[in-house]
């Protein structure tokens, strides 16, 4: 009968609208809640650690994620409508493991680790020696060897005929480093977000030289030092005021995810940010390595990672545009997307 032709009356045309507004105000709600109660998850365990650190002593790791539980048939905004298992065939890898930067814990991961499983993915956050609910005394910790433990440990247990991708934040670049040129043949990609990539000889702190000084002068002027084996030895860490942090890491950050941080965040052991790495060209200079910028960083400029990409040259470098030295706060889906693209290149 041909095509037909409908008219609307301005009525219907409105109330068309209103229709579309209300589902998408549902949708916008719908993912507001589901944010809400993940991040009441995450201060529930925040508030947990918090609880066993006034109550024990001793040595604790945590691993959280690669739960089956959660995980939903979805489509991903990356994958443009292909359903989760058609896009999940360009990912031969699906072994995320994270691990987080200075201060930090397995908890800063928490909206990362909720959208790699939506994408069907194994995602596994690590907490370093004396980070998260680890309780280790930082004060005792003095060389990146004993810091990186837990993910060397996680490594050794790794199949020979297994690999994963290893994503490391901020100086938790350095233990990925040392993670690399102990078990190269476990490590498939390397991802530095806004991290210590260094060169062979080079420390994790001289990343952040140009924005703390020089080492020498750090450790006589620091406001910030800890001196856990009393004034007359070395300093054993530091810890920056919370509107020091604010200003460093959380420029862009919610500030619901701040007082989450606030809440979680520990001091940071001196003696591994301090120590040379010896990285040789036969086992971390044939490593895949890829590296994200956040191009409103505070805490590493732009410029400096820059400076790092130009160095030590990574196989490819992304951006994320408005992010913090924190992008799985401010900017969740945009690191989301990049780690599943890297994921998928052969």
């Amino acid at each position: 009968m041909g095509n037909s032709f409908i008219c609307m009356s301005k009525k219907d045309a409105k109330d068309n609208h209103g229709s579309r507004s209300k589902r998408l105000g549902r949708s916008q709600r719908k993912l507001l809640a589901e944010e809400e109660f993940l991040h009441r998850q995450a201060l529930s365990m925040a508030l947990h650690q918090h609880q066993l650190s006034q109550r024990f002593d001793g040595s604790m790791s945590r691993r959280i994620g690669s739960t089956s539980s959660r995980r939903r048939n979805l489509s991903d905004p990356f994958s443009n409508g292909k359903q989760v298992p058609d896009f999940l065939e360009n990912i031969k890898l699906k072994k995320f493991i994270l691990i987080h930067g200075e201060g930090f814990g397995a908890w800063c991961w928490y909206k990362t680790i909720s959208l790699l499983e939506e994408a069907g993915l194994l995602p596994t956050a690590i907490d370093l020696v004396g980070s998260g609910i680890n309780l280790t005394d930082t004060n005792s910790v003095t060389t990146l060897a004993d810091y990186s433990k837990p993910l060397l440990d996680y490594l050794e247990n790794v199949p020979e005929d297994e690999k994963v991708i290893l994503v490391g934040h901020s100086t938790g670049g350095a233990c990925v480093s040392y993670a690399l040129e102990h078990f190269p043949h476990k490590v498939s990609k390397a991802i530095f977000i806004c991290a210590t990539m260094v060169s062979d000889g080079q420390r994790p702190f001289d990343v952040f030289a140009e924005e703390l000084g020089s080492a020498e002068r750090f450790m006589q002027q620091s406001e910030f030092l800890i001196y856990g084996n009393g004034k007359d030895n070395p300093p054993t860490g530091f810890m920056f005021e919370k509107q020091q942090l604010k200003g460093l890491y959380f420029n862009q950050s919610p500030t619901k995810d701040v007082a989450l941080a606030m809440v979680c965040m520990r001091p940071i052991p001196l003696g591994p940010i301090m120590e040379k790495l010896s990285l040789s060209s036969e086992k971390y200079g044939n490593s895949r390595r890829f590296f994200i910028q956040t191009l409103d960083d505070h805490a590493l400029s732009p410029d400096v990672q820059e400076k790092l990409v130009r160095e030590n040259p990574p196989e490819g470098v992304f951006k994320i545009k408005g992010s913090d030295h924190c992008p799985f706060f401010s900017k969740p889906q945009s690191l989301h997307k990049i780690l599943l693209e890297i994921a998928q290149i052969p």
